[in-house]
């Protein structure tokens, strides 16, 4: 059991961006048959498969020009981009936690903006 003591960096991706990195990662372990492919990696391999919708280009192109906009942190583009919602409902749940709540006109203006590329 590996036990870390500090968070050194971050940095946000899309499950579009994470699929060809498991993939890659999938191969590798395909290829060496003495590893086996543990269940945490096979879980997050289907899932990726299962939900990525964009290429990893149109998801970052996505989450950049989210984040152009006023009521979009870096953060929220990028569960906006995983999850591509559809509809204002479906929109607001992603804002659930936050401290305020968009209007009309901008929660149209994200979903204009993810209609673009679904």
């Amino acid at each position: 059991m590996t036990i870390f003591k500090e968070k050194v960096d971050e940095e946000y991706v899309t499950i579009s961006e994470v699929k060809p990195l498991l993939s890659e990662v999938e191969m590798e372990r395909a290829a060496d048959e003495e590893r086996e492919l543990r269940y945490e990696l096979a879980r997050a391999i289907e899932h990726v498969n299962r939900y990525a919708v964009l290429e990893p280009e149109e998801a970052r192109e996505l989450v950049e020009k989210l984040m152009e906009l006023d009521s979009v942190n870096e953060k929220t583009a990028h569960k906006i981009v995983d999850l591509l919602p559809e509809d204002r409902t479906e929109l607001r749940s992603i804002y659930a936690k936050e401290r305020f709540a968009l209007d009309g006109d901008e929660l149209d203006e994200i979903l204009d903006l993810v209609a673009q590329y679904v």
